[in-house]
């Protein structure tokens, strides 16, 4: 597993204003005391090959660490070095249609396992929910035996809801990483679409070893905005409909990550459980606004910092310090 920080210029940003408003430091510790990002952790299994959910390879071994997981990954070779073994096909729509076919065989037996159940649970009950429930798992069924994922079928979100206990691979968003030659990610990254990223491994393993400033440099030299991981973070967010609010006092300036839509009420709750049970209102002000006055205690004075309510529903970016009951 790797766990990796989610790029965010704001945090530091953040920083400076906090200084601004309490100094550099107190006593002998540097204000503020902690910055600390949102984070994404990545789960790496073993490459899949043809027939992984009937034994071959390992990757068979490694799904089921991953249908917890909120969204995949799938990383193919579209680079040209023989020095390295090429594993699977000459082209990289070969390797996906082979990832995406092996999935769809290891759903196909997660939902025989369970189908069984859900049947006689569905006779038994006789409720409106339990004949639904069949009728989803018919319709996945039929819908994987095409060999089609099952994100084809357009399930609602009540729908979905009923099959998390089943955790199908082919339901979750999916990006496709197309691991490209270093001389050619220049022209590749500009065919990015919203589930296809071109990286290169290779600089990305250079990019590692480098300070911020090099980084800079270097990615400005192959004339690149950004790294292939902040790409592949940034599009995970897109995906899972993802945002961050921040956090800011001399003690720490943090991003918290929650769901698109969440309201005041339930993004305290992110920070502690009493929070959402003891929630009053919630002080908050949008960090472009923030940004251009660079104090928040100036932006209080001239009254820019807005007092919500617990339906607010909460907006990237958004600067916040909620109100509860002691």
């Amino acid at each position: 597993m790797g766990v990796v920080d989610v790029p965010d210029v704001r945090l530091a940003r953040l920083a400076e204003f906090v200084r601004t408003d309490y100094g550099q430091r107190i006593g002998d510790r540097e204000l503020p005391e902690k910055i600390i990002p949102s984070i994404v952790k990545f789960y790496d299994i073993a490459g899949l090959v043809k027939g992984a959910s009937e034994g071959e390879g390992l990757g068979n071994q490694f799904l089921g660490h991953i249908r917890e997981v909120d969204a995949l990954v799938q990383v193919v070779r579209d680079f040209s070095d023989e020095n390295i073994i090429r594993a699977g096909a000459n082209d990289p729509e070969s390797d996906i249609s082979t990832i995406n076919t092996e999935l769809i065989l290891a759903d196909l037996q997660a939902l025989d396992k369970k189908f069984g159940a859900v049947e006689r649970e569905g006779k038994t009950n006789k409720s409106k929910e339990s004949e639904q429930k069949v009728e989803i798992f018919k319709k996945l069924h039929e819908t994987l035996n095409k060999g089609l994922p099952a994100s084809s079928i357009g399930l609602t979100e009540d729908e979905k809801l009923s099959l998390t206990d089943t955790n199908l691979l082919t339901l979750k968003p999916m990006i496709y990483i197309l691991n490209t030659d270093e001389t050619d990610i220049q022209n590749k990254a500009k065919k990015d679409t919203h589930d296809r990223i071109y990286i290169s491994a290779k600089v990305e393993s250079e990019l590692s070893g480098f300070s911020d400033e090099e980084r800079g440099a270097y990615l400005a030299e192959l004339g690149l905005t950004e790294s292939g991981l902040d790409k592949v973070i940034r599009k995970g967010y897109e995906l899972l409909g993802l945002q961050d609010f921040l956090t800011m006092g001399p003690k720490e300036v943090r991003a918290w990550t929650i769901k698109k839509g969440t309201n005041a009420q339930k993004a305290a709750g992110k920070i502690h459980t009493d929070f959402e049970k003891a929630f009053i209102a919630a002080d908050v002000i949008a960090f472009e606004t923030l940004n251009k006055i660079e104090s928040i205690k100036k932006a209080r004075e001239k009254g820019l910092v807005r007092l919500e309510g617990k339906d607010y529903i909460m907006q990237d970016g958004d600067v916040v310090e909620f109100r509860v009951n002691a």
